[in-house]
């Protein structure tokens, strides 16, 4: 099960989605735009959204970015059915803590002065230079595709302290690094006895590296304790 960080759309797995079908992988990519946008914002609606997508079926989550701090919670809430999380560019659970208080509180005040009065800040794709973008995205259909799928983002997701996730650094989890904004998150997951792998390309990659990141996944896959991946 594909997860999309919350900040961007669902679309941003497909490419890798296809590459993984192709290697004989049953493989969803949830949409959670839909709880997102929900007016008012459900604190667990997230988690939850999650944990229903499995639906008892053996199932590895992979999230990326902001979509990693949910995967333990939802894992939790699914009961058996998940088999492993994989991480993914992507931020490790912080119980206890909200989203704004893990990143530098410069960039956390600019953020609360972004909000409107209804408490909405615009897409995310909108938080960078229009150059930082294409520089990540060259090509300007799958750009375009990219900045249309970006939801408007709720000042209160960003403000909702992480539930607990019991157990979560026991694992069975995998990272996998795509960028230098996270070395430390992959560092951290080395330190834990995790399977780490990296693909240096940056944090969108999965629109433009799909095949890369689709064979670090299976390697990946294939290290989760209990795991028969497929053949490639």
């Amino acid at each position: 099960m594909l997860v999309h960080s919350p900040l961007t759309g669902c679309g941003v797995w497909g490419p890798v989605a296809a590459e993984l079908g192709r290697t004989g992988y049953e493989t969803d990519v949830l949409d959670l735009t839909g709880v997102v946008e929900a007016v008012p914002f459900c604190g667990d609606g997230l988690i939850r959204a999650i944990a229903q997508s499995v639906s008892g079926r053996s199932t590895i989550l992979i999230g990326h970015s902001r979509a990693g701090p949910l995967l333990p919670a939802a894992g939790v809430m699914a009961g058996d059915g998940v088999r492993g999380c994989v991480f993914v560019d992507a931020r490790l659970p912080a119980p206890g803590h909200a989203w704004m208080e893990t990143v530098p509180s410069g960039f956390a005040t600019r953020l609360r002065q972004m909000a409107d009065r209804e408490g909405w800040l615009p897409p995310w794709s909108q938080w960078w230079g229009e150059d930082e973008l294409i520089g990540l995205i060259p090509d300007p259909a799958v750009r375009e595709s990219f900045v249309a799928s970006c939801p408007g983002v709720p000042l209160a997701m960003l403000e909702q302290v992480y539930p607990p996730a019991a157990r979560w650094r026991a694992g069975p989890a995998a990272y996998l690094q795509l960028s230098e904004a996270y070395q430390h998150e992959a560092a951290t997951a080395r330190v834990l006895g995790w399977p780490v792998a990296t693909v240096m390309s940056h944090h969108l990659a999965l629109l433009t590296d799909p095949d890369r990141i689709a064979k670090a996944l299976h390697d990946l896959i294939g290290q989760l304790p209990g795991w028969q991946p497929r053949d490639t």
